[in-house]
């Protein structure tokens, strides 16, 4: 939630942001207007990638008055299409829940599971688990990129009540936007989680930590795509790097990584396809020019959106659950 009584009108997050060139003295302007409900021009460039929240000094959260303002306004793009393809995913979206044993976390895949490459659940890291999965488990945390708040807001309290509906204490989550909505979201509506959520790579560093001994060091250069809705998440980045040092996994230094990453254009494609595609690139040629031999993402989104740019480039996108699964000799690590 945006609190004005934090804003000092640095205007660093938007000088900051990597999809506008403001300076200082037009950034300032443009929180100005925003803060004075006049037009301004950050209302239909903005990506909705979150990234201002975390660029701001202070933790005014800027971007979450943006996107308020995009709704209010009508000022983002959006086709049609786009807007009701969002609306219907809930009842699109089969929704299924596979029991597993009694006393163990549930595992939720959201909607998800086309995008998940195929064995996830059967990893020994998930067995016993219940799995839950469909519209039914859908975050609703996407409509950011459509600058849309009202239904994340409208839905946040369905979505907590569904899953604590399975009595479970911990639920682990595969998409980070349902992390992000179980942790930082509901506290801008006073909602409270009944259950402990955990992120997928917490729990796998977990489970991985349990079995040292059944780990294989992979030693591959990894380049990691960082998803937009972890800007609400910044603390997993240590656990992610955690990670990667266990199962011998180097992340490679590039220009566009941790504060610094770039969105993989999946969420603006269909309002701004052009410079989708120009930030898709830019993203990619940075891995490859950096070393990495696989690009790895804690979002399936992202790696649906990178596939094809990957295979141009000679570099395998992998999904943070595969790369575990590599160091665990559950899946072949790709040719270096």
């Amino acid at each position: 939630m945006f609190d004005e009584s934090k804003c000092i009108l640095c205007g660093d997050c938007l000088v900051r942001c990597k999809y506008v060139d403001y300076t200082q003295e037009e950034a300032v302007e443009q929180i100005t207007a925003l803060l004075e409900g006049q037009p301004a021009d950050i209302l239909s460039r903005c990506v909705d990638c979150v990234a201002c929240n975390e660029y701001c000094p202070t933790g005014a959260n800027p971007f979450d008055l943006i996107c308020e303002l995009q709704e209010k306004t009508g000022a983002l793009p959006v086709p049609e299409f786009y807007s009701s393809a969002m609306d219907g995913i809930p009842s699109a979206v089969p929704s299924q829940v596979i029991q597993g044993d009694p006393g163990k976390p549930v595992l939720s895949l959201c909607i998800e599971e086309t995008n998940i490459p195929t064995g996830t659940v059967d990893s020994q890291m998930f067995q016993g688990l219940t799995v839950v999965k469909g519209g039914e488990f859908f975050d609703y945390l996407g409509y950011i990129h459509i600058g849309k708040e009202s239904p994340i807001r409208e839905n946040a309290s369905r979505f907590v009540d569904r899953l604590a509906s399975l009595g479970a204490g911990e639920v682990v989550l595969v998409h980070p936007d349902c992390y992000a909505m179980l942790t930082y979201k509901v506290r801008d509506y006073g909602i409270d989680v009944p259950f402990r959520p955990v992120h997928v790579v917490q729990y796998m560093l977990e489970y991985l930590k349990r079995h040292q001994k059944s780990i294989a060091k992979l030693g591959v250069r990894a380049a990691y795509q960082r998803p937009c809705s972890s800007r609400y998440n910044p603390e997993i980045e240590a656990v992610l790097d955690e990670l990667f040092d266990l199962i011998g996994t180097e992340r490679v230094a590039r220009k566009y990584d941790r504060e610094d990453a770039l969105c993989c254009g999946s969420g603006f494609r269909f309002i701004s396809p052009d410079r989708a595609a120009q930030v898709r690139a830019m993203n990619l040629d940075d891995a490859r020019d950096h070393g990495a031999q696989v690009i790895v993402s804690t979002c399936p989104a992202c790696l649906r959106s990178f596939r094809k740019g990957c295979q141009e480039r000679g570099i395998a996108p992998v999904f943070i659950t595969e790369l575990c699964q590599m160091a665990l000799g559950e899946k072949p690590v790709p040719a270096q």
